[in-house]
């Protein structure tokens, strides 16, 4: 009995040691950025059990076999790995990339990782070291041509200048269609403070220029709306996901990043320097030639530089993770006294909890940016239309008369006087012109300062509830304080500045508040795999709480004192406000999985928006479809073929409409009376709506060597927010105009993305990529009661963007030339200057936007070296230069000159009865060229072909040089180093202002540059 008793003792304890020894728990991450796999299949060898890793990349699993068991982890896109167990209960693992296909873990909407091949709508990802290649300080440059669909135009203003970015063209005439920009999952705050025009004014930057790009992970671009519908209506337009990084796991590493870049102006207009002025006039049009002066123009630029430099702090174990960066940027402009600073923080620190269940995440990013003399454009106060205007044979300044012509080198020297009668330095110039001033005195004695200082502070919590289900709650507050400020010295030009100067001051504040609750849950049934969130959000945002003043040409009260107290009465000082917006959100996603092969996505999300509150229509719903096959998973595929999938979707996303259109707001002026609104509000308001189509399909050939993905895209756009008059008898209560839903603009589409690594060995590859994108506009309906009527976003001397129904935005109308049934041009009997089309009917002349669009981009990695470079093209559409037309009006052209030297112009004309071959240089140039010339002129085609980065890297062998490091590279940039094609005077890709006319335009723009420098990286 007691050997029974024994025996059956010894049975149990061997029984709960074995059980104690069947349990294994762990993690599994990528190989690189250590990031969790969600969904890694967990499998016993031999058995048919097997388990799967959660959204944290955590995976429990028991074993059957006591002894010798192995485990097997595979997940698409990664090397399947075999582990023996060996008798450990914790097993960690770190799954290698097999390249089969790009990205295949992929951030989604509300920061959500999955599996590529689930997705049933097309996105594309770049990681923060591809994007910073060539160390460009406005991050958003270095997608250019690295995504498909993705089209971004970049300000003349240089560092700190905004950028506009548009997926998929522009579906509204409201606004500049700019996608959602998102970090780790949550919207950010991106508003554009004011643009330069054709007469004047500059660029006040935007938020994301704020942002360190040293801090960027990686960046995800989630291009149609239903792709981003779980954001709501500020996602119709896309969403940018941009990832941040963060502390891991293992011992504690410092990295420090430097980057010296160098900045000079590689196209200015073709300058003669040949002919100077005749008559005492300020235009250069002798026909004598002399030997002038003609370094100035180039001796004005200076070299720019862009010094980026940030050290990061990395850290963290199984509990607890910590990431700290420091980065600071300074930059000097090409223009004379143009610099920019800024300042990053960032402090990131992740902690997990009750057992692990509980993972609180807190970012902060502090930002501090200033920028000086921010280069401006268009006529007005622009130091280049003095620059380039000046008469080539010199000037007699109006200080003193008696000094004669003088090279431009003397009001270089000589940009002030001292004025007796005023007591006090006057601008020296030659000119009392309304577009010129010195552009020594508008550098040195109108000083403009832009100052930000801005906190985007988040808060995550994340609570695995049970394996399957997890909740997650996330907070932010984006803060932003912004001044801005011009100081315009008494002595300026009297058109735009009173006799005892101006000043321009303006100081607001934008805030958001966001928050939202996210249920997630996943789990297996048999053959079918579900994943399901469910949430709620709120967002409060406030824009443009502040107060400005500008008292124009209005005497200050004293001379060149800058202060309220100094401001005339009969200016005001106005209180601004940008407007309150509150949307609250319910959203919810459902993913259906069958064998791993079929996925189906169902989406919707409802939307209450305070903009359309009082209409009946603030409450609005939109749903989101989407499928997608693994067909490589459904048939038997040849061996070339490695991977093959198909996908649909649908979806419709709804609008509110801009703040302030449905309440009445007034206004006080500076008498104290009040400024009536004229607008009827807009009690009736719809929200806009986009519904969109999207087909697609991914293959992958011979291992993941050569890759196509295909997608064609279908958008409508409806119920645009458009103005109209009313008609007197329809006018009351001092309304004029009113808002109506209508409309209906269209753009389809196709985007190919070719990924090929065409040479691998072990000591030599080269990766390829090719990226294509052509995207066609139509608006279809404007105002259904009058076809004819039109929209114009701007306009200028003989130039017009106008949209019309059966045209497209970005269309450009203008001034042409009067041609007889045979396209001779007509001119006048008298005077024989060519006659013109009437202003009041401008004509069609092309659109701004490309045909298509190609990123072509290589690295070459050879041992330790890799070598990098990125073209891109953009193929046809058209661009517009007021300088081309000024500077020929002015007999500053070398195009002027060039007819001067050849005695003629050739033209087919005809002068009455009598056809006509060659006209007079200045006849033609004064007529054609100037203000208010002849736009037909001087529009260009845009196709342009450039070599956009170049990056060649060595990675130092720290190793057996025996340095104390754990890694080090050296690396000579480039970017926009030259152009292998280009028919425009100009750099097309400059845009004057990123609003939504404004692309693909040049008035007195600052040249495009080319930089190069050298970047390096320590880590600790």
């Amino acid at each position: 009995m007691k050997k029974l008793s024994l025996l059956f003792f010894v049975f149990v304890l061997f029984t709960a040691v074995s059980s104690m020894a069947q349990t294994v728990t762990g993690r599994v991450v990528s190989e690189g950025d250590n990031e969790p796999l969600p969904g890694v299949a967990v499998l016993e060898k031999g058995t048919n059990y097997g388990a799967a890793t959660d959204f944290d990349g955590s995976y429990t699993f028991t074993l059957q076999k006591s002894e010798g068991a192995i485990l097997v982890f595979s997940f698409m896109g990664y090397e399947t790995l075999e582990v023996a167990v060996s008798g450990r209960s914790t097993i960690d693992v770190v799954l290698k990339s097999n390249n089969i296909a790009v990205d295949e873990v992929v951030v989604t909407a509300l920061g959500i990782r999955r599996e590529s091949k689930t997705l049933t709508y097309s996105s594309q990802e770049v990681s923060g070291e591809e994007m910073m290649k060539a160390r460009d300080i406005n991050f958003m440059s270095g997608l250019s041509g690295k995504t498909a669909g993705l089209e971004i135009r970049k300000s003349s203003s240089g560092a700190g200048g905004s950028t506009r970015t548009v997926l998929r063209g522009s579906k509204s005439v409201n606004s500049v269609s700019d996608p959602l920009y998102v970090i780790d999952g949550i919207p950010m705050v991106n508003n554009k403070g004011d643009q330069g025009g054709m007469w004047g004014g500059s660029d006040e930057g935007d938020g994301l220029s704020q942002l360190n790009p040293d801090d960027i992970e990686s960046i995800s671009v989630l291009k149609g709306a239903t792709a981003s519908i779980l954001y709501g209506s500020q996602g119709a337009n896309g969403v940018i996901i941009i990832t941040t990084k963060k502390g891991k796991e293992g011992a504690t590493t410092v990295s420090f990043n430097s980057s010296a870049v160098f900045e000079r102006v590689s196209t200015t207009p073709g300058l003669q320097f040949s002919y100077g002025a005749d008559g005492g006039t300020d235009e250069s049009w002798s026909y004598t030639k002399g030997n002038y002066e003609s370094d100035y123009v180039d001796d004005f630029f200076e070299t720019g530089y862009n010094l980026i430099n940030t050290v990061s702090v990395s850290s963290g174990n199984q509990k607890m993770s910590t990431y700290f960066s420091y980065g600071n940027t300074g930059a000097g402009g090409v223009v004379p006294n143009n610099s920019y600073q800024k300042h990053n923080i960032t402090f990131k620190q992740s902690a997990k909890m009750l057992d692990d269940k509980l993972t609180l995440t807190s970012n902060v990013m502090l930002t501090s940016e200033r920028s000086k003399n921010r280069p401006g454009t268009g006529y007005y106060l622009n130091p280049l239309t003095g620059l380039y205007l000046f008469p080539r044979n010199g000037a007699t300044p109006l200080s003193d008369s008696s000094l004669g012509l003088q090279q431009f080198s003397y009001f270089k020297d000589n940009y002030q006087y001292f004025l007796a009668s005023r007591n006090m330095n006057w601008q020296e110039w030659h000119t009392e012109s309304d577009n010129q001033s010195n552009p020594y005195w508008l550098i040195n004695k109108q000083p403009k300062e832009d100052l930000t200082q801005r906190v985007i502070a988040s808060l995550t919590l994340d609570y695995q509830i049970t394996d399957k289900l997890k909740f997650q709650a996330r907070g932010s507050y984006d803060y932003a304080n912004k001044t801005f400020e011009q100081k315009y010295y008494a002595g300026g030009n009297t058109v735009n500045i009173s006799e005892n100067g101006r000043w321009e001051y303006k100081k607001y504040t934008d805030k958001q508040l966001y928050t939202d609750g996210i249920f997630t849950y996943q789990n297996e049934f048999g053959d079918l795999t579900l994943s399901a969130l469910a949430g709620a959000s709120y967002q409060e945002s406030v824009y443009g709480d502040g107060l400005s003043v500008d008292n124009g040409t209005n005497n200050l009260l004293y001379p060149n004192e800058f202060y309220f107290q100094n401001v005339p009465d009969n200016v005001a000082i106005n209180s601004i406000y940008g407007g309150k917006v509150i949307k609250e959100g319910v959203f919810g996603s459902l993913q259906l999985g069958y064998k791993d092969l079929l996925f189906l996505d169902l989406s919707g999300r409802n939307d209450w928006s305070s903009t359309l509150a009082l209409t009946g229509n603030e409450s609005y719903f939109y749903p989101a479809v989407g499928l997608t096959g693994i067909l490589s998973q459904m048939v038997t595929m040849p061996d070339f073929i490695s991977f093959a999938k198909v996908r649909a979707s649908a979806s419709q996303v709804n609008n509110e409409v801009p703040w302030g259109l449905i309440q009445v707001n007034h206004s006080i002026n500076a008498s104290g009376s009040v400024n009536r609104n004229t607008v009827k509000p807009f009690t009736d308001a719809k929200p806009e709506q986009l519904v969109t189509w999207e087909l697609g399909t991914d293959w992958r050939f011979f291992g993941g060597r050569l890759g196509l993905d295909f997608t064609y895209y279908h958008i409508v756009s409806t119920n645009q927010a458009l103005s109209k008059t009313l008609s007197g008898s329809k006018q009351d209560n001092y309304y004029t105009s009113e808002y109506f839903n209508a409309g209906e603009i269209v753009n389809n589409g196709v985007e190919i993305i070719v990924n090929a690594t065409p040479v691998k060995t072990t000591k030599f590859s080269w990766s390829s990529s090719l990226n294509f994108s052509k995207n066609n506009n139509k608006v279809v309906e404007l105002y259904p009661d009058d076809p004819s009527k039109y929209i114009d976003l701007g306009s200028s001397e003989g130039y017009y963007n106008r949209i019309y129904t059966g045209g497209s935005i970005g269309d450009i109308y203008g001034i042409q030339f009067s041609r007889n049934d045979d396209g001779q041009i007509i001119l006048d009997e008298s005077s024989g200057k060519p006659l013109k089309t009437s202003s009041a009917s401008p004509i069609y002349m092309g659109n701004l936007e490309p045909d298509f669009s190609l990123g072509w981009n290589n690295s070459f990695d050879c041992k330790r070296f890799t070598l990098s470079f990125l073209v891109n093209a953009k193929i046809g559409g058209k661009a517009f230069s007021q300088t081309e037309s000024i500077l020929d009006g002015y007999g500053v052209s070398q195009r002027t000159a060039d007819a001067r030297d050849k005695g003629y112009v050739e033209i087919n004309g005809i002068q009455g009865t009598t056809a006509v071959t060659q006209i007079d240089p200045q006849l033609y140039y004064s007529t054609v060229g100037g203000r208010n010339g002849i736009a037909e002129a001087y529009v260009y085609d845009r196709t342009n072909v450039r070599l956009t980065q170049m990056a060649l890297t060595y990675d130092v062998d720290v190793k057996s040089l025996g340095l104390p490091l754990q890694a080090a590279s050296f690396s000579l940039v480039g970017s926009n180093l030259f152009f292998l094609y280009k028919k425009a005077p100009f750099d097309p890709e400059l845009s004057m202002s990123t609003n939504l006319g404004s692309q693909s335009l040049d008035s007195f723009n600052v040249p495009a540059t080319r930089t190069y420098g050298f970047n390096l990286k320590f880590t600790f």
